[in-house]
């Protein structure tokens, strides 16, 4: 808790370093400025469940969402299973996240299956760095899947500056069906359409109650430049509060960054915790 506020981290990265490419060290260590990410890593390059779970218990981090990703053209593999240790040592703290990629998993749906079945809270794609559409007629199934099991599902939307990435597929455009045609399944823009498309994400955010809008990568004191023709607290209300550990400086840092904002105090809980406790169900 920061400031007497549960704080849910909703977008976390802790693979192990090998399986990383090095484009993603170099952005964890240039973001990271002087938080001591490294410091949850043992000398091999593994996350140290405990050593983790400390690191956020000092950020004021109450919940943590983990994610994986199977997106070899950009970051590498990084398996679900990895992320099952560090859960299993703080199940309170950490769920998992799982994450597909239609280039890889044949069909799509039964991976997703597969991940939601070992105890993953949602299903994020990453059109960006798996260089496909969201609106691919084989991700149907996979939408079906989560609207059946009542899981939301997170996109990575707007731009990457990770080798291979293919920014097109970043556009929410391209949700525009899908978000109809699945109108039970809460979709969460991750990054908020950063780059070219925030307007499009916001327009969406609150045109549309079953997407969000994560703020991940994006620092808070920039918010109201980015959302420049929205009334802030209203678009607030559609935030869901998410760092994109280890590229942050602390989530402590954040938190203060967002209060300063002069959000209502109903609407910061939200933004914090209240959103995602509800949506992913914590």
């Amino acid at each position: 808790m920061i400031n007497d506020l549960m704080v849910v981290d909703a977008h976390v990265h802790a693979p192990r370093l090998s399986t990383l490419k090095p484009a993603w060290l170099e952005w964890a260590d240039r973001y990271s400025g002087p938080h001591p990410w490294r410091d949850a890593y043992d000398e091999r390059g593994d996350p140290v469940p405990e050593r983790l779970d400390a690191l956020m218990e000092a950020e004021g981090v109450d919940r943590a969402l983990l994610f994986c990703e199977y997106s070899p053209r950009a970051t590498g593999v990084q398996p679900f299973e990895d992320l099952l240790p560090i859960v299993e040592y703080n199940p309170v703290r950490f769920r998992p996240v799982a994450n597909v990629n239609p280039h890889l998993h044949h069909p799509a749906a039964a991976e997703a299956e597969r991940q939601l079945d070992l105890g993953a809270v949602a299903l994020k794609l990453h059109p960006v760095h798996g260089a496909f559409s969201p609106a691919e007629r084989e991700l149907y199934r996979v939408y079906a899947v989560c609207a059946e099991r009542g899981v939301p599902v997170i996109l990575h939307s707007g731009t990457s500056s990770f080798p291979g990435s293919r920014t097109r597929f970043g556009d929410p455009r391209l949700m525009l069906d899908v978000i109809e045609d699945f109108p039970d399944v809460h979709f969460v823009f991750a990054h908020g359409g950063r780059g070219w498309w925030y307007d499009t994400a916001a327009f969406l955010a609150l045109a549309k109650p079953n997407v969000w809008l994560d703020l991940a990568g994006l620092p808070p004191k920039r918010l109201p430049e980015y959302y420049a023709r929205f009334g802030l607290s209203r678009l607030a209300e559609r935030w869901i509060f998410g760092t994109d550990w280890p590229g942050v400086p602390g989530a402590s840092r954040n938190v203060a960054a967002l209060g300063d904002l002069g959000l209502p105090a109903e609407t910061l809980r939200a933004v914090l915790s209240t959103n995602a406790a509800t949506i992913f169900s914590l």
